[in-house]
């Protein structure tokens, strides 16, 4: 059936549908990944926005319940080049299109995905509205669903996507990827503030032996530090990071008090906490391939992003030093403050594009957080 894509600026795209039918809007981004789409759909980090994958051929190796980051699909729609008719993967029990129908999330194939991708890079990420079926014979109408549509800048989508009740995560990684299994119930506890959080963050900490506790992002820091944990995580999430001020809040008044390492809008969260601040990228880094250097040790790693805001370059950071930077713009990729105990990076390390170039960061949080225990003795 016939799908439209319109953007706010008038321009259009046409393509096939597949997935769900029907009519949604969203932020039009791009993702550079080869692979992983399945990850990408499940990720909350990608509420209300619709994703343009740049690989040409996606949906080959369908969908399996073990690669999952969330519960659910959270991207508002689905754009690529071609959409594969075949599944070859031994670990697919369900296709993309059988995946986005049960979802109710709108997928187009056949559309010029570079010409759609330079446009981006050239006006910058923008709104958008994504049909399939009778609702994209009106681009007129699409077009002003789009410009109609809510604005990612000053957006709390914290609110969307944090659990409703804490809970106790245990699940490992499957050794064949990491080999990494030491998990201990009795180990040292981690908090983690739910913005979204992805399974796979969860699986690198308790592979390290620690027992982790996930709260919703409203949660108090008085509530957290009562649990008497050992260290805190702060996830990665959707939206604006200077609009989720509870979570600026807590992270403040959790500073100095017991390690913490943010990852993505947990990097971004934290600087902010410590009087510095962000702003809206003009496309983001969205992909499993970006040059970034630690400037600690030299070394420079593949990493995966997916952001649209980034740490200002002139920000006041209370005295916390830049530790890594993309290579490609010189944005700020890394965090530490080590007189408050705190320590965070913009890109994703449990993605493992490198694949393990990044992992190491896991390590440095456990032994913060063993050190913690043993002050605290």
């Amino acid at each position: 059936m016939r799908g439209l894509l319109a953007l706010e600026d008038g321009r259009t795209f046409t393509g096939t549908g597949f997935g769900a039918e029907g009519v949604q809007t969203g932020e039009l981004v791009f993702n550079t990944s080869m692979t992983g789409y399945q990850e990408i759909l499940t990720d909350p980090s990608y509420h209300r926005q619709i994703v343009t994958m740049t690989v040409p051929h996606v949906g080959n190796t369908g969908i399996n319940p073990e690669d999952l980051e969330s519960d659910r699909v959270w991207v508002s729609g689905f754009v690529v080049r071609a959409l594969s008719p075949v599944v070859s993967s031994w670990r697919s029990r369900q296709t993309l299109d059988e995946f986005l129908r049960d979802a109710g999330v709108i997928g187009l194939s056949e559309v010029a995905t570079r010409a759609l991708v330079r446009h981006i890079r050239d006006k910058g990420v923008m709104r958008a509205a994504i049909a399939h079926g009778e609702a994209a014979e009106d681009a007129q109408a699409l077009v002003e669903m789009a410009r109609n549509a809510p604005d990612m800048s000053g957006a709390n989508l914290v609110n969307d996507v944090t659990c409703d009740e804490p809970y106790h995560w245990t699940e490992q990684s499957d050794p064949a990827w990491y080999g990494i299994h030491h998990y201990d119930p009795h180990g040292p506890l981690v908090v983690a503030y739910d913005m979204g959080i992805k399974r796979n963050i969860l699986r690198m900490l308790t592979d390290r032996g620690l027992r982790v506790t996930v709260v919703p992002a409203t949660t108090p820091a008085s509530e957290v530090l009562a649990l008497n944990p050992a260290g805190v995580f702060l996830s990665n999430g959707p939206g604006d990071p200077a609009a989720v001020d509870y979570m600026i809040e807590n992270t403040r008044q959790l500073l100095g008090k017991t390690p913490i390492f943010g990852i993505c809008l947990g990097h971004q969260i934290l600087a902010l906490a410590l009087g510095g601040k962000t702003e809206k990228m003009r496309f983001g880094h969205r992909g499993g391939n970006q040059p970034v250097k630690n400037l600690l040790t030299g070394a420079v790693e593949i990493s995966a992003h997916n952001h649209g805001f980034a740490v200002t370059p002139d920000s006041d950071l209370s005295g916390a030093e830049v530790t890594h930077i993309n290579l490609n713009d010189n944005t700020i990729e890394g965090l530490r403050h080590e007189a408050l105990g705190a320590f965070s990076v913009q890109y994703h390390p449990e993605a493992s594009p490198g694949p393990h170039d990044s992992l190491y960061l896991f390590d440095e949080f456990v032994d913060r957080v063993k050190n913690q225990v043993k002050a605290a003795e």
